[in-house]
C-alpha cells in the first residue's frame, strides 16, 4: 500500500478514535456530543472520497432529524431555510463572473508570451527562469484565480524550459506549485469571497487587505529563489548567451543598430535623417513612441494622483458643517463653520472668508482661543481644511490659505511610491538598448494588457467605484475582449469556458448550501457551545488562541482542501473571535495566507498532482513534495510577519475605509 494511503487511513483512525474516546468518556451523551460526532464523521467521509457538498447536506439532515426527535417536517424546513439564506447572498454572484474571466484569460494564451518576455527581462537575475515562473504565476493567478489551470499551464511551459536549462527538479517543481497557489490569496480570490460570506466580513476590505500580504509572499518566494541560485548555482544555473539573445526586427537592424546600442540616441539620429536612408520614417516614429511611452505614463500617473491626494475631501467639510449646526442654532457662513455659543467662555468673533473651529471645546486639540492670544502653529495640530484662529503664525496662515484653496499636503506614501516609480523610469531610459526595447515591446503585448485588466477590476473594487459583483462583470467583459484581441475567441473556446464556469460555480454554490445546512445542524445540536466552553476553559491569551487556531488550520490543510476548511471549520472559529478581541478581517487574512498549505502540503497537495499530470515520467511525486517544503516554510514565515506587523494587511483597508 502506498504511503499516502497509509497516511490517510492513519488520520481517519485518529479522528474515529478521538470521537470514540470523547463519547465513551462522558457519563451522559448530550446533543453537543452528537454534534462533535457529526463533525468527525464528515471529516472521515470526505477523506474517503465522498462529495463534500452532499456529505455536508446528508450529515446535516440526518443529525437535524435526530435533534428534532425524528420530526421530518421540521428537518426539511431547516434545510430549506438554510439553503435559501445561502443562495440569497448576492456576494456569491461574483464567483461565476470571476471564474468566467479566469477561463477566458487562460484561453487567450497570454501565459506563453508573458513567460518568455519576463524570463528575457530577468535574464541576468540569479535563477532567472524560476523567478520569471513565480512572477508569471503571480500575475496570471491574479488574472484567473484558478490554481489548477495556472499550475498545469506552467507545468507545460516552464518546467521543460527549466529542466533543459539544468535546473534541479525540486527547485523547478517548487517554484511552479508555490507560484500557482498565489491565486488563493491574491485578489480576486474565490476563497476571500467565501470567507467574507461565511464570516460576514466585507469582501471589498478583504481584497484591499490581502493585496500587500500576497505581494509580500510572492516577494519572499522570489528572494528565496535568488538566494538559493546564488549559493547553489548548480540547482539554478544562469542562462547562456544564446538563451538570452534577442533578435531585432529587420528594419531596426537596417538603421544600422545593434542589440547593445543606445536606442533613444540612435532613433533620434535616424529621425534627423542621418542614417535612415533604408528605413521608413513611420518605423522610426513608432519606435520613438514606444520609447517615450513610459515617461508619459509616469507623468500622467503623477499628475492625476497628485490632484487626488492633495484635494481636501468635500465629505469632511459637509460632515463638520452638519455637526457644527446641530442643536446650536448657529448659521454657517458661506466660507466656513461658525463656532456654537457656549456659556462662561470667551467666544471667537466671527470672521469672513475663513473656516472656524469645529465644536468640541472639551477636546485638547479644539479648545477655543481668546482673542489676541498667540498660538504657536507648530505646536497646535489643525484639521485639513480648517483655518487657524487669529493671531497665529505666518506658517499657520499659509496652511489656512491652502485649506481655503481646497488642498492639503501630499502624504508620505505618495512621495515614496512616486520616488520608486521615478527611479525605475530613469533607469529604464539610462540603460535602454535596442535589446531592452524589444523586450519592453514584448511586455507591452503580454504583461501590460493583463495588468490593465487586473488594475481595472481590483481598482474599481478597492476604491469603491464598483461592488465585487459589478467589477467581476467588468472583468468578464475584459477577458472576453482580451481573448478577441488576441484572436483566440472561437466558439469552442467560448463553449468550454462557459461549461467549466458552470461546473466550478455549481460546485462552489452547492458547497456553500451544504455548509449552511451543516452549520445550522451543528448549532442546533449545541456543538458550537461545547467547543466554545472547552476553548474558554483553557484560559488562553489572545496570542495563544491565534497560534492555536493557525496551527489547527495548518494541520487541517494536510488532509482537507481549503474549501472544506472554510465551510466546515470557519463557522466554528468565527464566534470565538469576539471573546479574544480578534478582528475578523485580520483573522481572515491570516487564514487566507495559511490555507495555501492545503495546496502545498502532502499527501493531499493538489498542486503537486496537477503538476505530476503534465510532468515528464521521470519527475516523481516525492521530488515535487521535496521542492514544495521550503515554500511551505516561507508561508509560515509570512504568517509570522503578518501577525507581528499587522499593518501589512490592515494599512490599506484603514486608509481607504476608516
Amino acid at each position: 500500500m502506498r504511503k499516502e494511503l497509509w497516511f490517510g487511513f492513519s488520520i481517519m483512525a485518529l479522528v474515529v478514535a478521538s470521537a470514540a474516546w470523547l463519547l465513551l468518556g462522558v457519563e451522559h451523551i448530550t446533543n453537543g456530543h452528537l454534534g462533535l460526532l457529526m463533525l468527525s464523521l464528515v471529516v472521515v467521509a470526505i477523506m474517503l472520497g465522498f462529495p463534500t457538498a452532499f456529505t455536508l447536506m446528508g450529515m446535516g439532515m440526518i443529525f437535524t432529524w435526530l435533534a428534532y426527535d425524528r420530526n421530518v417536517t421540521r428537518t426539511l424546513d431547516l434545510m430549506v431555510q438554510a439553503a435559501y439564506k445561502s443562495m440569497a447572498n448576492d456576494v456569491l454572484i461574483a464567483i461565476p463572473l470571476f471564474v468566467f474571466m479566469g477561463y477566458l484569460v487562460e484561453r487567450a494564451n497570454l501565459i506563453e508570451k508573458l513567460f518568455k518576455s519576463l524570463h528575457l527581462a530577468m535574464a541576468r537575475v540569479p535563477g532567472s527562469l524560476a523567478v520569471a515562473t513565480l512572477v508569471t504565476c503571480a500575475i496570471f493567478a491574479t488574472a484567473t484565480g484558478i490554481v489548477g489551470a495556472v499550475v498545469t499551464l506552467m507545468g507545460l511551459l516552464a518546467l521543460p524550459a527549466m529542466l533543459r536549462a539544468g535546473y534541479s527538479i525540486p527547485m523547478s517543481a517548487g517554484a511552479i506549485t508555490a507560484g500557482g497557489c498565489l491565486g488563493i490569496l491574491i485578489p480576486p480570490s474565490v476563497l476571500l469571497i467565501l470567507y467574507g460570506a461565511t464570516a460576514g466580513v466585507s469582501v471589498v476590505q478583504l481584497y484591499a487587505g490581502a493585496f500587500f500580504p500576497g505581494v509580500m509572499l510572492a516577494g519572499l518566494y522570489v528572494a528565496y529563489v535568488i538566494i538559493v541560485a546564488k549559493l547553489k548555482p548548480a540547482w539554478a544555473p544562469p542562462l547562456s548567451a544564446k538563451e538570452r539573445q534577442v533578435d531585432l526586427p529587420a528594419l531596426t537592424s537596417a538603421l544600422p543598430a545593434g542589440t547593445r546600442d543606445y536606442a533613444p540616441l540612435r532613433l533620434l539620429n535616424a529621425l534627423k535623417g542621418r542614417r535612415n536612408a533604408d528605413v521608413p520614417l513611420a518605423h522610426v516614429l513608432r519606435q520613438l513612441a514606444v520609447v517615450v511611452l513610459p515617461g508619459l505614463l509616469f507623468l500622467l500617473l503623477a499628475t492625476s494622483t497628485w490632484q487626488a491626494v492633495t484635494k481636501v475631501p468635500t465629505e469632511q467639510a459637509v460632515e463638520l458643517q452638519a455637526i457644527g449646526s446641530e442643536g446650536s442654532g448657529a448659521e454657517s457662513s458661506d466660507s466656513g463653520l461658525a463656532e456654537p455659543p457656549a456659556e462662561d467662555e470667551l467666544q471667537e468673533p466671527p470672521t469672513e472668508d475663513a473656516l472656524q473651529e469645529p465644536p468640541g471645546a472639551d477636546a485638547p486639540d479644539t479648545l477655543a482661543t481668546p482673542p489676541g492670544a498667540e498660538v504657536d502653529a507648530a505646536s497646535e495640530p489643525t484639521a485639513a481644511g480648517v483655518a487657524e484662529p487669529p493671531g497665529a503664525s505666518a506658517a499657520a496662515s499659509d496652511a489656512a490659505g491652502a485649506a481655503q484653496a481646497g488642498t492639503q499636503p501630499a502624504p508620505t506614501w505618495w512621495w515614496v511610491v512616486m520616488g520608486v516609480l521615478g527611479a525605475c523610469t530613469a533607469l529604464f531610459y539610462l540603460f535602454l538598448s535596442f535589446a531592452r526595447l524589444e523586450i519592453f515591446k514584448m511586455l507591452l503585448g503580454s504583461f501590460f494588457p493583463l495588468m490593465i485588466l487586473i488594475l481595472a477590476v481590483l481598482g474599481s473594487i478597492v476604491f469603491g467605484l464598483a461592488t465585487p459583483t459589478e467589477a467581476a462583470a467588468m472583468g468578464s467583459l475584459g477577458g472576453f475582449l482580451l481573448a478577441a484581441a488576441y484572436k483566440r475567441l472561437t466558439m469552442d473556446v467560448l463553449r468550454e469556458s462557459v461549461y467549466l464556469t458552470a461546473k466550478t460555480s455549481a460546485m462552489v454554490c452547492w458547497l456553500f448550501v451544504g455548509s449552511a445546512i451543516f452549520s445550522a445542524a451543528f448549532a442546533l445540536l449545541g456543538g458550537q457551545e461545547l467547543i466554545e466552553q472547552w476553548v474558554l476553559s483553557m484560559n488562553l491569551s489572545k496570542l495563544e488562541f491565534m497560534v492555536l487556531a493557525q496551527v489547527v488550520i495548518f494541520l487541517l490543510g494536510w488532509p482537507l482542501e481549503w474549501t472544506e476548511i472554510i465551510v466546515i471549520f470557519m463557522p466554528i472559529f468565527i464566534p470565538l473571535l469576539n471573546h479574544f478581541g480578534v478582528d475578523p478581517l485580520f483573522f481572515g487574512l491570516l487564514v487566507a495566507l495559511n490555507l495555501q498549505t492545503a495546496f502545498l502540503s502532502p499527501p493531499v497537495a493538489m498542486s503537486a498532482f496537477y503538476l505530476k499530470g503534465v510532468a515528464p515520467p521521470y519527475v516523481t511525486l516525492n521530488q515535487i513534495f521535496l521542492g514544495m517544503m521550503p515554500f511551505m516554510a516561507i508561508q509560515v514565515l509570512a504568517i509570522v510577519l503578518l501577525y507581528v506587523f499587522p499593518s501589512i494587511g490592515l494599512w490599506l483597508p484603514n486608509l481607504l475605509y476608516k
